[in-house]
């Protein structure tokens, strides 16, 4: 879809569709044709958020679409009236849709408006045999306001396609998404430097964690390590860490049959690191980056780290294997050390780590586990910003007591399954060090999210969390 804005009147535009925007207790801001505040009038529209009522003006289709109360339209609340404008107007067969932005918002809901749209109109078709009967998108977007949004609108629509280019990589299969595809994937980003080791490199590396999890599958795994360093760059050199098992089977300690198909999405972490690095510099924000990404599948052989065995991670620190299917923490283990030996100064991490998490929150909260108020602080605020809600599970010695190992120096799962995410995440903490760091549970959070820009499937979660995070410290200087 091609995007662009515009200072031109929508009806000066070459659309065939307009969307215009109505709050409530407020009259049509535009009434092309003088035909949009009679549907209003007559009851037949409605300005409650994702309400559309359809009409015919000067030779287009308008399309009115409800925004709720002016007070509460957040970006987000811009998005999701983008993408059910985008459902209707896909129904009409519209080819160009132009969006009259909403008198008195900011550049923030031009931007969303942008993201909502491109995410609405995403489809997961490549390994389709026969072309989808669902309609077409539009292939074009025009952004009509009264100020130049060129910006704004260049923002969305890097941040649409970055969320939409993570749910490529999650919505691929284990046998198309290997670790090596993974890899090169991320090496053809473009103004990044990336480093790639594979198995014996891992090994040599001293990342005995990571490669004992690796061991079980043929697949070669891969350590994905990328670096974004623009010469104005200003603030921390922040650490991003993914998670991706491209195909998660539990090990030895195997997961029952039902819905295993959906390890698939194990890789999520990943994908959202690998396409928030993109994002970032594509956006060329001035910050510097590193960006640590661990690649491997999770199979049960005659290979596979089994449950009692005791491997060493990058620190040092042994690892007592009390489940198999406790994986992502042995593998986020030795890439947050890398990350910290990267010269990382702040940190987040983000991983489908546990089932615990989805419990808690379904799929409406990701799990935020932080070392320091301030860094949790500025997560959450990022998350409010791309729409990505985020709440804050305490960390204490108490439950760092729980890991303490048997045979070894930790044990990466406690039996009795109490405290699930808190346990994981505290098993993160070990590695670390001194530096501020954050957890992200999305496990719950990362695909089938059910919302209008991103309804099954992949869902791209935690892209826009970790952009607005970045330009934060970007502001922050």
């Amino acid at each position: 879809m091609r995007v662009t804005a515009t200072t031109a009147a929508p009806l000066d535009v070459d659309a065939d569709t307009i969307a215009v925007g109505v709050f409530e207790d407020e009259a049509v801001a535009h009434d092309h044709g003088d035909a949009l505040q009679a549907l209003v009038d007559s009851g037949e529209a409605k300005r409650g958020l994702r309400k559309l009522a359809v009409t015919h003006a000067a030779g287009r289709r308008i399309v009115l679409v409800g925004l709720g109360a002016r007070e509460g339209f957040t970006p987000e609340r811009a998005r999701i009236a983008a993408a059910v404008a985008l459902g209707r107007a896909r129904e009409l067969g519209a080819r160009r849709l132009c969006w009259e932005l909403p008198h008195h918002v900011g550049d923030a809901h031009a931007a969303a408006i942008v993201d909502g749209t491109l995410g609405a109109a995403y489809r997961f078709t490549e390994l389709k045999s026969a072309p989808s009967d669902d309609a077409p998108a539009p292939e074009a977007l025009i952004l009509s306001a009264h100020y130049d949004v060129g910006a704004a609108v260049r923002h969305g629509e890097i941040v649409g396609a970055a969320v939409n280019a993570a749910r490529d990589l999650q919505n691929r299969p284990g046998n198309v998404l290997t670790p090596a595809a993974l890899a090169d994937r991320a090496q053809a980003v473009a103004g990044v430097e990336a480093v790639v080791l594979d198995r014996a490199g891992i090994e040599a590396a001293g990342m005995g964690a990571f490669a004992a999890v690796a061991r079980g599958s043929d697949v070669e795994p891969r350590l994905i390590t990328l670096r974004y360093e623009p010469a104005d760059a200003v603030g921390p050199l922040l650490g991003l860490v993914g998670k991706a098992v491209t195909f998660d089977s539990g090990g030895i300690s195997l997961k029952p049959a039902p819905k295993m198909g959906e390890m698939k999405f194990d890789m999520s972490g990943g994908a959202a690191v690998l396409a928030a690095t993109e994002a970032i510099a594509a956006l060329r924000l001035p910050i510097r980056l590193v960006s640590v990404i661990g690649a491997t599948e999770n199979m049960p052989s005659g290979r596979a780290v089994k449950p009692g065995d005791v491997v060493r991670a990058k620190t040092g620190t042994t690892i007592e294997v009390l489940n198999t299917d406790a994986e992502g923490r042995l593998v986020l283990a030795d890439c947050l050390a890398h990350a910290v030996e990267q010269g990382a100064e702040r940190l987040v991490d983000l991983a489908t780590l546990t089932g615990a998490i989805v419990t808690t929150f379904g799929g409406v909260y990701a799990g935020l586990f932080a070392s320091d108020d301030d860094w949790s602080a500025q997560l959450t605020t990022a998350g409010e910003a791309g729409g990505e809600r985020l709440w804050r599970l305490p960390l204490h010695e108490e439950y760092a007591k729980a890991i303490e190992g048997r045979y070894a120096d930790v044990a990466n799962a406690v039996e009795d399954r109490r405290a699930g995410s808190i346990v994981a995440a505290e098993f993160l903490r070990r590695f670390v060090g001194d530096v501020p760091w954050a957890h992200l549970d999305i496990a719950g959070t990362a695909w089938d999210r059910g919302l209008p820009y991103a309804d099954k499937g992949g869902a791209g979660y935690g892209v826009r969390t970790l952009v607005a995070l970045a330009e934060a410290l970007v502001a922050a200087g």
